[in-house]
């Protein structure tokens, strides 16, 4: 697993732009609703509500929005009915790209995925296309420069705990865990006192496609298009941008 900084890198500059608070909540409503909706509403014997609720506490999202996400699915109130679809295709250069939705209009959210990936030098292809490209895997972020601890302690720990991997950089330790074991390891770190920067079961791909300025300049225009759509909860994709063209980008 290793070399995902490069989908990190990507990732957490997407993710510091991302803080338009009322599109955010929206989404992670639509998660924690279709998560209580499929699985109870009790987050102790539903792990992906458990996570889901996490996710949007880590968010600093209102308990009561959490809470009314949860009974709209459970039936104690009234609600509109989401579904969950991924949609896959190529981006600029053929870089690998999947769309998770949660919609309650599927003909809408597909002709408005279609038209960003066309409008950006995209094809949306057949579900599978790209699928196999990547992993599931639970992903653990701690901020390095608030941490006192070293390298190896948090490496210790968090292998004890039944991470799989960890990976540095100047800024951050990255912990990867199997999907199963996620809310497990997550739980065993923070009782030793870590917090998390990001932590989320996502899908991190096995190989990347590198990019000039002018492809990733595309590509993140795409994932912008895609991202700013209210139905798209996720974009994974295999970017490789070099971290001063990200720098020149942004």
């Amino acid at each position: 697993m290793a070399g995902h900084s490069k989908w990190s890198n990507i990732k957490h500059r997407k993710g510091a732009q991302d803080k338009k608070r009322g599109k955010l909540f929206m989404k992670l409503a639509r998660e924690i609703f279709m998560a209580a909706k499929q699985g109870g509403g009790d987050p102790d014997t539903n792990p992906p509500l458990r996570i889901a609720v996490d996710k949007a506490r880590s968010n600093n999202m209102p308990n009561d929005n959490v809470d009314r996400a949860i009974k709209k699915a459970t039936g104690d109130l009234d609600g509109v009915n989401y579904e969950e679809y991924t949609y896959e295709g190529y981006g600029p250069g053929g870089v690998a790209v999947m769309v998770k939705v949660l919609t309650d209009n599927k003909n809408r959210t597909a002709a408005d995925v279609r038209h960003a990936f066309n409008k950006n030098e995209g094809n949306l292809g057949e579900n599978g296309c790209v699928a196999f490209m990547f992993n599931r895997s639970g992903y653990l972020v701690i901020d390095r420069p608030s941490m006192e601890a070293d390298e190896e302690s948090v490496m210790l720990e968090a292998i004890e705990a039944g991470a799989e991997e960890m990976e540095t950089t100047a800024e951050r330790f990255e912990i990867y865990t199997e999907p199963e074991s996620f809310s497990d390891v997550k739980a065993s770190l923070e009782t030793s006192g870590y917090e998390f920067v990001t932590s989320e079961v996502t899908m991190i791909p096995e190989t990347y496609t590198e990019l000039d300025e002018e492809g990733v300049e595309k590509m993140l225009k795409l994932i912008d298009m895609l991202e700013d759509n209210d139905d798209v909860q996720e974009v994974y994709h295999n970017l490789d941008a070099d971290e001063s063209i990200l720098e020149k980008l942004a």
